[in-house]
């Protein structure tokens, strides 16, 4: 496509305005480029904007290339990885100046990776503890859930605009263009105006997130479904399609950041509802003076119990309700498929606790960051009862009927349950001590329990430099991505890690689409 046939020209087009996108506008800008960011939705910050906030660092790059290298079971090559982890060695710096410029606090706390691969104890994060002046209300008015992505999002929303970068917002990327050798010249965009062609002289960074909005690629990539989204509906794998067009390469389709959660009796509330946020623990550490290695919770000021179990839908337990990444991997043991009664057993499994339980605390943490959408979870559960999302029953008996189950089944699978929390050991799957509550005092409290997706890992493959490949492994001219549009975690992932993705990959993306620009010029 020629010059002539462009609407308007850039040096550089940003497709998607969450971190990734934005650290790539803010690289390119700093680099002399004009950048153009579009955002579909009306309001930027997507998925980012309801994360933590903590973007993953490390102190040694030799110990975290070896954490990503075991973590990623062969389903990376060792250049990206290792880019990646040089990458998160030299991240807090930039993340701390942008702050600072901006009137925000960056904090340092190291903490260990998700798993005891060698190189866990390199790792920490960088995150905003003070955003002064931000109010969360105006700047984020559809945001509900965590703070910490939406006060390091203001940070970026300020160095944005500080750059210069042109943004547009409910402004959808169609299609990439290209020229006649394949190389990506621009991007067709739909805005509130019609239909745009804009040509990018450096080339064109795809940072618009993956596909959990997606049912259809869904269905094609996972065995388990329903699957429900966590927290946005914005990422639908436009990024994936559009790099699929012109000849990209894909991979850890198969791979998604999720959990297990309840689904809203309301069909238009469209995201599954986390449970509560229960610390993360570390498999095998010792706890000081300990003869033998125990969990080690990564907060220990937190507190560990969980108060339900999980059943299928026969009335059976089937895992460990309280994996060490829960937040990662607790959806994975809903997977499996049965052919005789083609069903998914587990699919929905019924939540389990007693009365105790409902006044742990509240069972739901709603989060999500959609115009639509507005609830809420009680203190006490009773509003969740009264809506229908929570039953009771008053008897085991009762239980039984209500779900569906075999009575002597649930009663069978209840009082081993409480003779093992007696015993302070579960002999069936491990579950920690720590986190073991009996349920013996009715009413007894259920729910369906449905895997969650919070994000997705697969998309195209990039290289050490965020170029697109093709499946000849060859870089497409001109295009690049960046955070968990086809992130490099393809079997475990770690906290913080797709953030770190964001800022590391989108500042090389986007330095790297900046420099094309500027060699380009000169050369005409």
């Amino acid at each position: 496509m020629t010059t002539a046939q462009f609407d308007e020209g850039r040096d550089v087009v940003v497709v998607g305005y969450g971190f990734a996108g934005a650290m790539a506008a803010v690289a390119a800008a700093q680099r002399g480029a004009a950048v153009l960011l579009v955002e579909k939705m009306d309001q930027p910050g997507g998925l980012s904007a309801c994360s933590a906030g903590g973007v993953r660092i490390a102190r040694d790059a030799d110990a975290a290339f070896a954490y990503l290298k075991a973590t990623n079971a062969d389903t990376a090559p060792d250049a990206p990885l290792r880019a990646l982890a040089e990458g998160m060695t030299t991240i807090a710096p930039v993340i701390r100046d942008l702050a600072a410029r901006h009137g925000a606090v960056a904090t340092v706390n190291w903490r260990d990776a998700n798993y005891p691969f060698p190189g866990h104890e390199t790792f920490g994060f960088i995150s905003i503890t003070d955003s002064p002046g931000l109010r969360f209300a105006e700047t984020f008015p559809y945001l509900r859930g965590l703070r910490g992505g939406a006060r390091l999002f203001k940070v970026m929303m300020d160095a944005v605009a500080e750059a210069g970068v042109e943004v547009r917002l409910a402004t959808p990327a169609r299609r990439l263009l290209t020229d006649g050798s394949g190389a990506v010249t621009g991007v067709r965009i739909d805005g509130p105006d019609g239909p745009r062609r804009i040509g990018a002289r450096g080339g064109v960074v795809l940072a618009c997130g993956g596909f959990e909005a997606d049912a259809g690629m869904q269905a094609q990539y996972w065995q388990e479904k329903p699957v429900l989204p966590g927290a946005f509906a914005g990422n639908t794998g436009d990024g994936i399609r559009m790099a699929q067009a012109v000849g990209a390469d894909l991979w850890h389709m198969w791979h998604y950041h999720g959990t297990y959660g309840l689904r809203h009796v309301d069909p238009g509330y469209r995201y599954g509802i986390r449970l509560m946020r229960l610390p993360d623990w570390l498999p095998g550490a010792a706890a000081p003076g300990a003869d033998e290695e125990i969990p080690a919770f990564f907060n220990a000021s937190q507190d560990p119990r969980m108060p339900w179990i999980l059943l299928d839908r026969d009335g059976r337990r089937y895992m460990n309700e309280y994996p060490p990444y829960l937040q990662d991997t607790g959806h994975r043991w809903m997977e499996p498929y049965d052919p005789v009664t083609q069903s998914y057993p587990r699919i929905p499994s019924w939540l389990i606790m007693d009365d105790a339980g409902r006044r742990h605390g509240p069972l739901g943490f709603p989060t999500y960051n959609d115009a639509h959408a507005d609830f809420a979870w009680s203190a006490d559960n009773l509003r969740e009862v009264e809506l229908g999302l929570i039953g009771q029953a008053r008897d085991i008996a009762a239980l039984a009927a209500r779900t569906g189950m075999a009575e002597a089944v649930l009663a069978d699978t209840l009082d081993r349950w409480n003779r093992a929390c007696d015993a302070g050991a579960d002999p069936l799957f491990g579950r920690m001590p720590e986190s073991m509550m009996p349920i013996r005092e009715p009413p007894f409290l259920f729910g369906q329990v449905w895997p969650i997706c919070a994000n997705t890992q697969g998309g195209p493959v990039r290289d050490a430099e965020q170029r697109v490949l093709t499946p000849f492994g060859e870089a497409i001219p001109g295009l690049w991505s960046a955070g968990e549009l086809g992130s490099v975690f393809g079997h475990l992932y770690m906290s913080g890690g797709n953030l770190a993705e964001c800022f590391v990959g989108g500042r090389v993306a986007g330095a790297a689409a900046a420099h094309r620009a500027a060699m380009r010029r000169d050369a005409a």
